[in-house]
C-alpha cells in the first residue's frame, strides 16, 4: 500500500485570511526590515574599513612615500570609520523613519469579499505613492512560496504570483508578492486549490504553465453567426464535390 498523504490543516488565522477580508503582514515582517537595514549598515561600514586596511598594505609597498601600513592605519582608521558612519546615516535614518509607516500601509486579500465578483488577489502598499493591485485568479500561471535566510530567522515567508502577461525573460520578478506571512505555505496551498477550479494544471514552482482553452462565451447573436458560417462551409464543400465528380 502506498504511503498516505496527509493534508495540511488550515489553522484559524489562515481561515480568516482566506475568507476574503483584508489582512496585514506579521509584525515579524517589520522587525525583519529593521534588522535588514541595521545589517546593511554594519556590512557597508565593515567593507569600507577593511578595504582601507587592505589599501594601506598596498601603499606600504612603496617605502619611500609610505613608511609602513601600520602607520597609515593608525593615522587614518578612525577618520575613515567616522566619515563612513556619517555618510551611512544619510540613508539609514530616513530608512528607519520610512519603514514603520510603509509596513502599516501594506494590505492583502486573497479572495473577493463578494461572491458576485471574480476571485482575486488584492494588495495595497505605499506611503507617498499608494499602489493597489488586483490580480484575478484566472490570469495566474505560476505560484510559489519562498523563505530566505532572514525570513526563516523571523519565521515568516512570502507567496510569489506570476501571470501570463507578466511572465517572461524581460521580467526580473513576480508580478505580486504577499510578503511577511506566517502561514505562507498554507496560503499558497489555498490559492492553488482555488486555481484548480478554473483550469488544470497548476504548479507551485517556477515552471511556465500554458493555460487550457476556454469555452467560447455565449453572446447575443453569436449562435446565428456560427450557423451562417457553417452553412457557407457546407455549400463550399458541396460545390467542390460536384466539381470533382463532373
Amino acid at each position: 500500500m502506498g504511503k498516505k498523504v496527509e493534508e495540511k490543516i488550515i489553522k484559524p488565522p489562515v481561515k480568516q485570511i482566506t475568507s476574503g477580508k483584508i489582512f496585514k503582514p506579521s509584525q515579524a515582517f517589520l522587525h525583519k526590515q529593521l534588522f535588514q537595514s541595521v545589517f546593511a549598515l554594519v556590512m557597508i561600514w565593515l567593507m569600507v574599513v577593511l578595504s582601507f586596511v587592505g589599501f594601506s598594505f598596498l601603499l606600504a609597498t612603496d617605502p619611500v612615500e609610505y613608511p609602513s601600513a601600520a602607520q597609515l592605519i593608525n593615522t587614518w582608521i578612525w577618520p575613515v570609520a567616522l566619515w563612513t558612519s556619517v555618510i551611512n546615516l544619510v540613508w539609514f535614518v530616513p530608512a528607519l523613519i520610512a519603514i514603520p509607516p510603509y509596513f502599516r500601509s501594506i494590505e492583502y486579500s486573497v479572495k473577493a469579499e463578494s461572491g458576485g465578483t471574480m476571485p482575486e488577489i488584492y494588495s495595497k502598499r505605499g506611503i507617498i505613492t499608494i499602489t493597489r493591485k488586483h490580480v484575478p485568479f484566472r490570469t495566474i500561471t505560476n505560484i510559489s512560496s519562498r523563505a530566505g535566510p532572514f525570513d526563516r530567522l523571523f519565521k515568516i515567508g512570502s507567496v510569489h504570483i506570476e501571470t501570463a502577461g507578466y511572465s517572461g525573460a524581460n521580467q526580473k520578478g513576480p508580478e505580486e508578492n504577499l510578503s511577511g506571512i506566517v502561514f505562507y505555505e498554507e496560503v499558497r496551498d489555498y490559492i492553488l486549490k482555488e486555481l484548480r477550479k478554473f483550469k488544470e494544471p497548476y504548479v507551485t514552482g517556477t515552471e511556465v504553465v500554458y493555460p487550457t482553452e476556454e469555452p467560447v462565451p455565449k453572446m447575443e447573436g453569436l449562435d446565428d453567426e456560427i450557423l451562417i458560417t457553417l452553412r457557407e462551409i457546407r455549400d463550399i464543400l458541396r460545390d467542390r464535390r460536384k466539381d470533382s465528380t463532373s
